[in-house]
């Protein structure tokens, strides 16, 4: 099973974007030992980001990886292929940006980025797992 150009190009991307989340984990050890200040929301949510941008670059990659073999097109080829790395940036996004600020009680409206998300992981997992599931039943 050959990976198409356009998917190695893109777990390329992502894999250096796992850099990110390495500097993002130092960042987050200074929040825990207290050489930034964040109340228990920010670091809920800071921890939270940094996690699900972790999980998601990583499922990106195995999901670009054999996507090729569904044989999808037009709309569901593109929901299937970036739907997670979509979700990649914006479930994070919506963690952190919901809650900058000194002090915050709660999140702001930026966490609407948090559901773009959520509606990206969800339509690509759908999608990328029945068009792999029917390519390989009809391999059988």
């Amino acid at each position: 099973m050959a990976i198409h150009s356009q998917s190695l190009v893109v777990i390329g991307i992502l894999l250096l974007a796992l850099v990110t989340v390495e500097s993002g984990g130092v960042f987050l050890t200074r929040v825990v030992r207290g050489g930034v200040p964040a109340n228990t929301l920010q670091k809920s949510f800071f921890r939270a980001g940094h996690a699900h941008a972790a999980v998601l670059l990583v499922l990106s990659v195995v999901i670009l990886s054999v996507v090729d073999s569904a044989k999808l097109s037009g709309a569901w080829d593109v929901i299937a292929r970036y739907g997670v790395p979509a979700a990649a940036i914006l479930m994070p996004a919506g963690f952190f940006l919901s809650v900058i600020g000194r002090d915050p009680a709660g999140p702001n409206r930026l966490v609407v980025l948090l559901w773009a998300g959520v509606g990206c992981v969800t339509a690509g997992l759908i999608v990328a797992g029945i068009g792999i599931l029917a390519a390989g039943l009809a391999a059988f």
